[in-house]
């Protein structure tokens, strides 16, 4: 029993890790392009942290994240992936990762972050979970201590990803885009409403997040299953 779940939640991770396990897909290709637009992006403006969110829940923001991760570290990059989503964190299912300890812990000064930081199996991609659910989500992210958090660990890597909460359900992603240096939308095809778009963009724009650009995710393509595309802003 225990081999089979085993293989079940390898089965789901390499699903989910499409350009770790399916590198030649056109999946990974493309976001090996959002890579490669982001870079573009920070020609002018450093863009090493960087909060990835949705306009709802369920539109892909999560595995967006992940393979984002995945493709900077496999260009020798020092990616740390946050888990920011305080109210429902996955990315340590994403990873198979426990999440007893995280980023509450190291913001309240529970733990310090190298305690709680994972290196995952994919080189130079570390991981830190979010930890236990706060009862002040947003009061946490928009702490001094958060903010410290931010500049302590941005002199170690060369990109942090914040895993956000869709920003129409709550207010966490307006404070965190605040400790950023961009952020992304994640928007799902067939399935985000345009006024719920159009939402999101107002309430980033009303805290001056810096909106690089949007994710149309699971938009069908010939040839591929999915496709992504990136578009700037402008």
């Amino acid at each position: 029993m225990a081999r089979k779940k085993q293989n079940k939640e390898l089965s789901d991770k390499q699903r989910s890790l499409v350009t770790e396990y399916d590198k030649k897909s056109p999946i990974s290709e493309q976001f090996r392009t959002l890579r490669t637009n982001i870079q573009f992006a920070s020609v002018d403006r450093q863009l090493k942290t960087m909060m990835i969110t949705s306009s709802s829940p369920g539109e892909g923001k999560s595995t967006t994240i992940a393979n984002l991760g995945v493709v900077l570290a496999q260009q020798h990059n020092k990616v740390l992936l946050v888990d920011s989503d305080l109210r429902k964190p996955t990315v340590h299912f994403t990873f198979a990762l426990p999440n007893q300890v995280g980023l509450t812990n190291v913001v309240t000064q529970q733990a310090t972050f190298e305690d709680v930081v994972v290196a995952t199996s994919i080189p130079r991609l570390d991981v830190l979970p979010s930890g236990p659910v706060p009862p002040n989500p947003s009061e946490l992210l928009g702490s001094r201590a958060m903010k410290e958090f931010v500049t302590q660990v941005a002199k170690n890597y060369d990109y942090i990803l914040f895993d956000a909460p869709p920003v129409n359900a709550v207010t966490d992603p307006q404070v965190l885009s605040r400790l950023v240096d961009g952020t992304i939308l994640v928007i799902r095809s067939g399935q985000t409403e345009e006024e719920l778009a159009k939402k999101a963009v107002e309430s980033l724009k009303k805290v001056d997040a810096n909106l690089l650009g949007v994710v149309l995710n699971d938009r069908e393509m010939e040839n591929s299953q999915y496709y992504y595309y990136y578009g700037e802003k402008g």
